[in-house]
């Protein structure tokens, strides 16, 4: 006779709607559409808190809001983020800030007594430079980080080890899950330091708004990537809080690629600019070809459901009614 595995006496994340929610990070393109997704699937309570409220790089703080709001599950997508320019500028804020947050929140949700799961949001970005094309989880730590962001990528890489190191010695309930470019509703459509999506959402708006007769994007448009609708990203993370507890982290892409010279003629066509478009072939393109490999998530029965076109238009919409009015 073999040995009976007693059943796991805890309800899945989805039957436990009323317990305490902790999203960390709910202000930010992720942690907005977590808090989303939560509160229209019926959980009833989430906890969220500003940053003015609480500082998740003060360990006394975090572990004294742990100690009084007791939370049975945590989300944690707050981050320090920032494009190239910002990382290669201030490196010292980039390492510190995420790896405090990330030590102070994973620490109390033990020590605290209440936590019952942890999910952990990281990035792409972790992979090495030259990682194999679809990059498998299994590519981690394989080779040498795009040195651009290597100090948010290290602190991302310990946070991952973190979660495993805590499930290994204090049996901690901690996943990751690392998702590729993503883009929706509450993106940054800053000048200088926005990602190629809405960064070419807002040109082509200033075109159109401007009546200018071309809109210049750099390089050949030639090179291929891979984007996710939050939405998406933010159904796949109740996915996995209800699905998974495994020790490895779990990527989270749509497994669809476009290429920039795609991606630009769509978001041309949904802005609705009239003019021209120009690639300066004389500036470089970057990587030729960035693709998580979501086979395992994938595997497990989660697949997005958001197409690329519908996601732009509703981010552009989005891009009109807030950032563009705020500004009038």
């Amino acid at each position: 006779m073999g040995t009976v595995t007693p059943a796991d006496p805890h309800p899945a994340f989805l039957a436990d709607k009323g317990a305490r929610v902790f999203v960390a990070g709910h202000r930010g393109l992720v942690g907005s559409a977590i808090l989303r997704r939560l509160l229209a699937l019926g959980f009833t309570d989430v906890v969220v808190r500003t940053h003015a409220e609480l500082d998740l790089t003060r360990q006394a703080a975090v572990e004294a809001f742990f100690a009084a709001e007791r939370p049975r599950y945590v989300v944690l997508a707050a981050a320090k983020v920032g494009g190239i320019h910002a990382n290669s500028t201030f490196p010292a804020d980039f390492i510190a800030a995420n790896l405090q947050i990330q030590t102070n929140v994973v620490d109390a949700a033990l020590r605290c007594g209440s936590v019952r799961k942890l999910l952990f949001l990281g990035s792409s970005c972790i992979y090495p430079k030259f990682a194999p094309q679809p990059i498998p989880e299994g590519s981690l730590l394989s080779g040498p980080l795009e040195p651009t962001n290597e100090w948010y990528a290290v602190a991302k890489i310990a946070g991952i080890k973190m979660c495993q190191a805590y499930r290994i010695q204090h049996g901690l309930d901690a996943v990751s899950a690392m998702p590729t470019n993503l883009y929706g509703p509450q993106d940054n459509f800053h000048p200088e330091n926005s990602h190629v999506l809405p960064a070419l959402i807002r040109r082509f708006h200033e075109a159109k708004a401007t009546n200018a007769p071309e809109v210049v994007v750099w390089g050949s448009g030639s090179p291929l990537r891979e984007f996710l609708h939050v939405d998406d990203l933010a159904d796949a993370v109740i996915f996995l809080m209800d699905q998974y507890s495994g020790l490895e982290h779990v990527n989270v892409g749509s497994g669809s690629e476009v290429t920039i010279k795609e991606l630009a003629e769509l978001v041309k066509e949904v802005v609705g600019f009239q003019g021209k478009l120009v690639w300066d072939s004389t500036k470089p393109d970057g990587t030729p070809r960035k693709l998580m490999d979501s086979s395992k998530i994938h595997g497990m029965g989660w697949k997005p459901k958001v197409p690329l076109k519908e996601g732009l238009v509703e981010t552009y919409k989005w891009y009109v009614e807030n950032v563009i009015a705020d500004k009038k």
